[in-house]
């Protein structure tokens, strides 16, 4: 089972990468203050479609291996239900708004897509989930030091997604910013995580 736990840990960190070279190189994209999720939209949208299906299939079938690895079946429940949440938000699109793609009004649009509807759902399971997944990693996991990093990054990844979301309701000029915090702190706790169950 050991190739599937760095299958996870390549999936979550690639994800990273890949937003992160695409988000920066994309023209009209504008990383501090547009989501991660509008990178799935425009010319190069493919791309970060791609990189939520094929991540997310990649940390799904990590989870798999972590019941076995660490002993904890929740825990491999929760990182399971973050990367079909993950999946699904590539599936379904958020909708343009807010400038991008390049000319779209800037603004928030008063009534939204059922695709929109449905990816801001697979949305807030992607970001609960994963806090989730960290707490209870802080009682499956046997080492004191994993056992405090889990906890600190379950709180963390906790505050900094109500940040965004407070950032996105008020269309704030750091709501990616924020987003890109969230997401760098608890993906990285993932792919360190199943790096350490591997070995």
């Amino acid at each position: 089972m050991t190739p599937l736990l760095w299958l996870g840990a390549l999936g979550a960190w690639t994800f990273v990468v890949v937003f992160s070279i695409d988000g920066w190189t994309r023209p009209g994209y504008h990383p501090v203050r547009h989501p991660v999720s509008a990178l799935a939209l425009g010319p190069r949208g493919r791309l970060q479609t791609a990189n939520f299906v094929l991540c997310g299939a990649a940390i799904t079938a990590g989870a798999v291996a972590v019941a076995g690895a660490l002993d904890s079946g929740v825990l491999a429940l929760a990182i399971g239900v973050f990367g079909l949440a993950l999946i699904a938000s590539g599936v379904f699109p958020m909708d343009p708004m807010r400038g991008y793609p390049p000319g779209t009004p800037d603004g928030t649009p008063t009534e939204v897509s059922g695709r929109h509807e449905l990816h801001d759902r697979a949305g807030a399971v992607v970001f609960l989930s994963l806090p989730v997944a960290a707490v209870i990693a802080a009682f499956a996991v046997p080492d004191l030091v994993w056992k405090w990093y889990s906890g600190l990054t379950g709180i963390v990844t906790l505050a900094l997604f109500f940040a965004f979301g407070q950032a996105w309701e008020k269309d704030s000029p750091r709501t990616g910013l924020l987003q890109r915090a969230t997401i760098v702190v608890g993906w990285l706790w993932l792919g360190l995580l199943f790096a350490y169950a591997a070995r």
